[in-house]
């Protein structure tokens, strides 16, 4: 086989594109993922204390 068929037929190939896309696609998410985790953290952090130090604040009586 001659080494410009080899190298047309590698060229033409299709073969694992597929696989390429959907780790594109993977890390994409992930880093959506990780950066709305970065948003959030700080927010959800003192919603929390402030919740704790509301019920803190309450007494039961019995």
């Amino acid at each position: 086989m001659k080494f410009s068929k080899l190298i047309r037929r590698f060229v033409r190939n299709e073969e694992g594109a597929v696989t390429v896309d959907w780790v594109v696609l993977t890390a994409a998410i992930v880093g959506l993922a990780t950066a709305i985790i970065l948003l959030v953290q700080g927010g959800a952090s003192d919603l929390a204390s402030d919740i704790s130090s509301a019920l803190a604040g309450i007494t039961v009586s019995t």
